[in-house]
């Protein structure tokens, strides 16, 4: 068993100036749990506090109800992959594998043994005797994985390990890790800026922003249910729309009036048992594949000025304006608006999203 669990630990190098604020998280045993965020959010001061690399200021920090906020990095059995590799240049794939090994006095037929299964599953049997030099991006990053996969840790830490790469080998080397999950069966936490990464390889991803989790969640919650606005920003590319308006009721049923342009009527039920006052300021939240196509005669279509459009083969993004209103619009390939031109869009009703202009919680 290979759980964590942070109880309300912060970080801070200057009082008063926590990088990672309150943290309340477990993390279960085999999950690949993704930590993202934009940069300075805390989540490699996270994962290096997991490592025993940064001190915990305050809170407890405990793997398999083990109390580690004491403990050397050395004795917490966890291996960590970093962006850099961090290859010794003088030493073949296979003695980069095997040299913590060495270092632990472990036997040499196990420190065989352990290299060539490691070797077989990322495959590297053919790359054993070269140096680092002598390997790609992609190569070097599967020996950095091979070498934590050798010491069989309780957990694997992955601090953002494709940055370096191209695009090609940061899709390929993404699969290798999914995979390696797979058959490891192992605990791992991975950090990354980038939400695609967090998307295509977590089980769990936390999305953080200034220290604090603005959520724990699915990736299938995280992209249909954000939490609050920073959420439904973050994740998703092109970014989410948001119209600014109000809500105003009319006989029990509900519009949201964004800023005179756009006047949609809500489903009362959504907002439970809590129903919003008149006048209540809100973002209307809009997916750029969410918007209907329409005419001008439709009542709720919003007009747009084409400005940009950019085709991606199977389809098309449309970047369009009214006023001082920038909407993105996903659209199929076949079709292609003139810059210049007038487009008419309505959102789906079903995948709308509303949350309070005051503190961006969702409603």
């Amino acid at each position: 068993m290979s759980n964590i669990t942070f109880n309300n630990v912060s970080k801070w190098y200057t009082p008063g100036q926590p990088v990672v604020r309150d943290l309340n998280l477990e993390i279960h045993d085999k999950e690949f749990l993704v930590i993202v965020g934009p940069s300075g959010c805390g989540k490699s001061t996270t994962l290096r506090m997991i490592a025993g690399l940064e001190d915990i200021s305050t809170g407890e920090l405990q793997i398999d109800s083990q109390r580690m906020n004491e403990v050397a990095p050395k004795d917490r059995d966890i291996a960590m992959v970093f962006q850099n590799y961090a290859l010794y240049p003088h030493m073949t794939v296979k003695q980069n594998m095997a040299f913590g090994l060495m270092l632990r006095k472990v036997p040499k037929g196990e420190i065989e043994t352990r290299v060539a299964e490691a070797s077989r599953i990322l495959g590297l049997e053919s790359y054993l005797d070269r140096k680092p030099k002598e390997l790609s991006g992609g190569q070097r990053q599967r020996v950095a994985v091979g070498r934590a996969i050798v010491r069989k840790p309780r957990v694997f830490l992955f601090d953002e390990p494709l940055s370096n790469l191209d695009a090609k080998m940061r899709v390929q080397t993404r699969g290798e890790i999914a995979r390696l999950h797979r058959d490891l069966k192992a605990t791992i936490v991975y950090v990354t800026h980038d939400q695609v990464e967090a998307m295509t390889l977590g089980t769990r991803i936390v999305v953080m922003n200034e220290g604090l989790v603005m959520q724990a969640d699915t990736p299938l919650n995280l992209y249909s249910k954000p939490a609050n606005k920073f959420v439904a920003g973050f994740i998703g590319s092109p970014a989410m729309n948001f119209i600014p308006g109000s809500i105003k009721s009319d006989h029990g049923m509900y519009f949201a009036s964004a800023s005179g342009r756009l006047l949609y009527a809500l489903d009362a039920t959504r907002f439970g048992e809590t129903q919003p006052t008149d006048n209540l300021p809100v973002d209307l939240g809009v997916r750029p594949e969410h918007w209907q196509l329409t005419t001008a005669d439709d009542a709720e279509a919003l007009q747009l000025t084409v400005d940009v459009l950019e085709p991606l083969g199977s389809e098309s993004f449309v970047y369009g304006s009214n006023h001082d209103l920038r909407i993105v619009v996903r659209v199929d390939g076949s079709i292609h608006p003139e810059v210049g031109s007038m487009m008419y869009v309505k959102p789906d009703p079903f995948y709308t999203h509303l949350f309070r202009a005051t503190d961006g919680e969702r409603i």
